[in-house]
Order: structure tokens, then sequence, then C-alpha cells
């Protein structure tokens, strides 16, 4: 990262929780819900939160690119990039479940070196800056030591063409419950990497997530001494279309599941 690493995290952490305060706000009174697709929502939450991010982030840095989720992506020549998902969890909150969150990624050159999750509902911060390890409300996190998946607890997520794809994670979601101690599907990719991050869940796979679901949650799982890979094992990419995360100790367990499926 560049110089002003201190006040560029400062503000990362400042603009993850106004942007919790706007969701906490409004949570059961949401006034207005459009539909990117069939069940693809977005609320003026979303917006409202995304709204005082960008604010409290171009105050300071103007000259940044800055990618979101409601919004085009604003390219500048900064080789600093925000990526910002203002509500993870959108048709939870939508339908005032208690579980969402706003997240922030710093990309610099291409690398994610800045990764802050904020839920408000349980007023739990994570965040993790490349090389320096992850915490939640300050304290140091360390992935679970689980080393079978026959005992671990996953969790995973459907993508928004479910209905319209043939390779949906159904075939997956199968074969994880029968070769797992459980499976859940919560609504928010964020939360879900933080939470392997922390020990609460020993791993997670998803299809077609967006940069903005995973670029602040695989760093904070890494900086926490988990893996993140695509299902294949190979490198990692937020802009990909595969996300692979775990404690480290399963990980090759669940690429053979992975490799189970049914070719589409």
């Amino acid at each position: 990262m560049p110089l002003r690493r201190n006040q560029i995290r400062e503000i990362a952490l400042k603009a993850a929780v106004r942007g919790g305060e706007v969701l906490l706000k409004n949570l059961g009174r949401v006034k207005k819900i459009d539909f990117k697709g069939e069940i693809d929502l977005v609320t003026n939450a979303d917006r409202a939160s995304e709204d005082i991010i960008l604010r409290t982030i171009s105050a300071q840095f103007p000259d940044h690119s800055v990618l979101t989720e409601e919004r085009q992506l604003k390219e500048t020549s900064s080789s600093i990039k925000w990526v910002i998902d203002p509500l993870d969890g959108t048709t939870n909150y939508a339908h005032s479940y208690p579980h969402f969150c706003v997240s922030i990624g710093l990309e610099v050159e291409g690398v994610v070196c800045l990764g802050v999750v904020n839920d408000p509902v349980r007023r739990e911060v994570f965040i993790a800056e490349k090389g320096k390890g992850a915490y939640l409300n300050g304290k140091r996190i360390r992935v679970s030591r689980t080393r079978r998946l026959i005992e671990s607890l996953l969790a995973t997520g459907f993508s928004y063409d479910v209905k319209k794809r043939l390779d949906n994670n159904l075939d997956h979601w199968r074969n994880f419950i029968l070769a797992s101690q459980a499976v859940r599907r919560d609504g928010s990719a964020a939360l879900n990497q933080c939470y392997v991050a922390c020990g609460r869940l020993d791993g997670f796979w998803e299809l077609r997530l967006h940069a903005w679901d995973v670029a602040a949650g695989h760093l904070i799982v890494k900086e926490a001494g988990g893996k993140v890979t695509n299902f294949s094992g190979g490198k990692f990419d937020i802009y990909g279309e595969e996300t692979l995360a775990s404690n480290g100790l399963i990980h090759r367990e669940m690429m053979s599941v992975l490799k189970k499926a049914v070719p589409r």
C-alpha cells in the first residue's frame, strides 16, 4: 500500500460504520424495492448506504477509482480502487431478516490490501490488512482447526440466475450435505467468509460471486490463516466465477467434493 496507510484504514472503517448505521436505521422500514432481475433486489437502503460510503471516501480520496454494486465503475488514473458492497444480504434485509453487512475492499495495483466488513446488527467489525493479520472488534482471529470434512460446518449461496443455469450449485449443495456435518445457506457471502476467518465456519464455496462480494472477505480469510482458491485449487481472482474458502485443513477434501458435480 502507498503512504497514508493509517489514514486509508481509518476512512475505510468510518465508511463501513456509517453505511451500517444507515442500514440499521432503515431496517424494517424499506420504502422502495426495485428488481434488477427476477429475484435480484435493490432497496432504498442499498442506495442510501452507498451514498454515505462514497461521500466518506471521496471527501478524502477524490482521485481514487471506485467499483460498487449499485453504480457504474468510476475509473480514474489512480492505481487505487475501492470495491464496495453497501448491503451484502439485500434479500435478507428486504424481509427484515437480520443477517447482512457492509463490505469494503481496497485494491492497489490489482492486489487487495485492505478489507473491512461491518455487521451492524451484531456490532461486529472484521478487518484485515495484507500481511498484518485479521481482527474482529480489535481482537486477532484465526480459522478453525477442524481437520475432517465430515466434522465441518460449511456455508454456500446461490447466484441470482439459479433458475436459469444448469450449473446452479445444486449438485454441490447435495454432495456437501452428504460429505460434511452440516451446510448453511444464510444469504451473505461476505459474512460467510468472515465466519470462516474467525472459526464459526470451516469452509465456504459459491459460484458467480462479484468482486464486491469477495474483495474484503477473501483477504480476511487469508490473513486469519485460511486458504482461498478457485474450485480446482488455482489462484483466486476476485473477478472470477469460483470461490472456495476454508481453514486450509479441509481444502483438499472440499475440492474433491466439488469435482463430483455432473458436468453441465
